[in-house]
């Protein structure tokens, strides 16, 4: 057994025992039932043995009938026991059930709450559905088989005993074999079950992430990393799924030896155990023990502990388990690879290009041709240009939405191209032209990016922006936000008081202001050049560029890279878009 295995048994013991202290009365009625069950399968090999020894054998057929008859009554009663089993089953995995529910729905509301630890807890889906109906079938069937195999076994073995002693020489030494290389493969099963059900949560929660986010997807042109992402998590489920196949046939194999050698070695040593005085009778009855009883209970017992027993360990410990830490939403600050991003920012450049070239196509004059750029941490860069020359191709480079056809792209000292949706989302901040706003309230949209933003942290970022008459307009933080009825400057703003929240060390604006006035459009972005990081700008307005520590000329030839004082003295292109600008 694991250690994680043990952790999960040693936290799961006292549950376990208060459950089932509970319902003694059920656990009592059960035991009694299984009792009925041991006594048949005792009494049918005996009516065998004795039926043909004392009946056919001994020229008395009508004695052997009647103990084939007493035999059949046997068979027949496991009807009754039956039934009366199922009826006591219900009175302990209906509560398990209901009791499982009730801890699903209670974790997944205490971290909503306020006091919680926030989060959106996407896997209690998995947990009330799929979980929560394995642990009570995989309970079930493990109560199930332990009864019938302790009862039934108890029973089959103390007919061996009765018929013959040789015959337990001859039938235990296979089924000890058999449930040893059965033992073998309980702990790597139970560990791929548990990378099992890891994986069918992780595909969930992926799945259930993507289809709230559909617009932004869109709207972003991160839909293809996206669809990678769950194409890898259903590879690493099925991946999973295989290896739980792999061992349930190593379990087969197991339950061929335990099931199939005991048979064998009885019909070999025939001859042995005439020698020693064994009836023809006892060993028939040896026979129907092990046929009719003793195999078909080993055979269920090593399924349900091979599959309903790892399943239900594993199944359990997710629900019952301590509570995980919640996994951050993609763009707060504690989002997967944001402290290992962090050891790159402050060594190596915010934004590095080199010598990116992107084409559209294989005929197409590149876009972009060889450029090589640096940004360091902190700095303020605007990117200039006339119309289709490729500002907002770069801005989609950097992002990581958009791969280069030669040259490699790096922010904060890591490759863009490839990065998993989440680790781009904690390196940077997309702002696009057309500002998304989504149905909801006003804090929801600002806070998109940082779930965790207190209320005062919102009130002073609405301040900053000027966004206060909008927020008032809409009925506060907790007022609804209709996007048809936002401006596209509204829109904007609100998507930039978002952007500034981001604890991203990034931030690239794709002409994300050309819908505001001069004086909202400056104050913007003065705010967000004082936030904390390095800010990009793909640049409206000449004043964006005058702000900025440097500016980018994107002139289709050659890049020019320079303060706007430099940039006037070498650059013809940026002189004609200022004197466009000042006209």
């Amino acid at each position: 057994m694991t250690s994680a295995e043990a952790g999960a048994l040693r936290r799961l013991a006292p549950s376990a025992r208060r459950f089932l202290a509970h319902r003694k009365g059920v656990l009592v009625r059960l035991a009694l039932w299984s009792l009925a069950e041991s006594g048949q399968a005792f009494l049918v090999g005996h009516a065998v043995a004795h039926s043909v020894d004392e009946g056919f054998l001994a020229g008395d057929p009508r004695r052997g009938l009647l103990w084939l008859g007493i035999a059949l009554v046997a068979v027949l009663s496991g009807a009754r026991v039956v039934r009366g089993v199922f009826a006591q089953l219900a009175g302990v995995t209906e509560p398990l059930r209901d009791g499982l529910v009730r801890r699903a729905v209670d974790r997944s509301m205490a971290r909503a709450a306020p006091d919680g630890p926030g989060g959106t807890d996407r896997a209690a889906v998995s947990r009330l559905t799929n979980q929560v109906e394995i642990a009570r079938d995989s309970f079930a069937g493990l109560v199930l088989s332990l009864r019938s195999f302790v009862f039934t076994a108890a029973g089959a073995l103390l007919g061996l005993l009765s018929l013959h002693p040789a015959l337990l020489l001859v039938v235990l030494p296979p089924l000890a074999a058999g449930l040893a290389l059965f033992l073998v493969t309980l702990r790597p099963m139970a560990a791929a079950q548990r990378r099992a059900l890891a994986a069918d949560e992780a595909l969930g929660e992926h799945a259930a992430s993507a289809r709230a986010a559909l617009r932004d997807l869109a709207a972003c042109g991160t839909g293809p990393g996206v669809e990678q992402r769950g194409a890898d998590l259903v590879a690493e489920a099925a991946a999973a799924a295989r290896t739980l196949a792999g061992w349930a046939a190593m379990r087969t194999a197991a339950l061929g030896v335990a099931g199939h050698l005991p048979v064998l070695a009885l019909l070999v040593a025939v001859e042995w155990l005439r020698g020693r005085g064994v009836s023809v009778g006892a060993l028939l009855g040896a026979f129907t023990y092990l046929v009719q009883s003793l195999l078909p209970a080993l055979h269920t017992l090593m399924t349900a502990l091979g599959a309903a027993g790892s399943r239900l360990l594993v199944v359990l410990d997710r629900i019952l388990g301590p509570e995980p830490e919640p996994e951050p939403e993609p763009g707060t600050a504690s989002a997967p690879g944001a402290a290992a991003f962090a050891v790159h920012t402050d060594a190596a450049p915010a934004v590095e290009l080199r010598a990116v070239t992107l084409s559209y196509g294989v005929r197409a004059e590149p876009v972009l041709d060889a450029l090589d750029l640096r940004v360091a941490p902190g700095e303020h860069l605007a990117v200039v240009g006339p119309s289709g020359i490729g500002k907002s191709t770069l801005t989609r480079l950097v992002a990581g939405t958009l791969a280069p056809s030669r040259g490699e792209v790096r922010v904060a000292g890591r490759p863009v191209t490839g990065c998993p949706a989440a680790e781009l989302a904690a390196l940077r901040v997309l702002v696009p032209q057309d500002a998304y706003v989504f149905s909801g309230t006003v804090g929801d949209n600002l806070a998109y990016l940082r779930t965790d933003a207190r209320r005062a942290e919102l009130d002073a970022a609405v301040g900053v922006f000027g966004l206060a008459p909008l927020v008032e307009r809409l009925g506060g933080l907790d007022g609804t936000v209709r996007p048809a009825e936002l401006s596209p400057g509204e829109r904007q703003l609100v998507a930039l008081v978002r952007a500034y929240l981001s604890p991203a060390p990034l931030l690239l604006l794709d002409e994300a202001t050309c819908h505001l006035d001069p004086a909202s459009e400056a104050r913007a972005e003065e705010a967000l050049a004082g936030r904390t990081g390095t800010l990009v700008v793909v640049a409206h307005r000449l004043s964006s560029a005058v702000r900025a520590d440097r500016t980018l000329v994107l002139d289709g030839v050659r890049a020019q890279c320079g303060t706007h004082a430099e940039l006037l003295g070498r650059s013809p292109l940026y002189q004609d878009l200022t004197g466009h600008w000042n006209s």
